[in-house]
């Protein structure tokens, strides 16, 4: 019989990448107007109903956007053989295939999302986000030359990834 529970782990470093606080309004804002319309144009509904629809509806959009999250997991004390690992979303990255990684300043993001990009390289862009992680992959079995993950805190990702 094996062992089928998960290694101990801590986390070195974690932050969801949600919207900002300021989009609910306009977003609450615009789906009230919306249901007004709604409500204005089809007569014979209860004019409650386009409300309780679409105002849950733009609070539903904004937490999926809000879903990312960025960790930087390592192995337990008492777990010393473990690897520390990269997680954005559901994907991870062992540090063992990391062969350098730089922050993406805000200012550069632009450039970094542009011409220079490689269409193999795995992005995980969220626009209310500035800076980004730059992690470039020695792998020979992945095809992927990068990784490129915004974050919030590039240099506290680093130095997890890096401790």
């Amino acid at each position: 019989m094996s062992d089928t529970r998960a290694a101990p782990q801590v986390v070195r470093y974690s932050e969801r990448l949600r919207v900002p606080w300021w989009w609910w309004p306009p977003a609450m804002a615009l789906a009230a107007l919306i249901a007004l319309e709604v409500n204005q144009g089809v007569r014979p509904l209860p004019d409650w109903v386009p409300f309780a629809v679409l105002l849950p509806v733009a609070g539903a959009v904004l937490l999926w956007f809000s879903r990312t999250e960025v960790r930087v997991v390592g192995p337990a004390p008492e777990d010393p053989g473990a690897e520390t690992e990269l997680w954005v979303g559901d994907a991870h990255l062992p540090v063992s295939v990391i062969a350098k990684s730089a922050e993406v300043p805000k200012s550069a993001k632009s450039a970094a999302l542009g011409r220079q990009l490689d269409p193999a390289a795995y992005v995980v862009h969220r626009a209310w986000v500035g800076p980004m992680v730059l992690v470039v992959l020695d792998d020979p079995d992945d095809p992927t030359p990068y990784w490129l993950v915004s974050c919030r805190r590039p240099d506290r990702v680093l130095s997890a990834l890096r401790s």
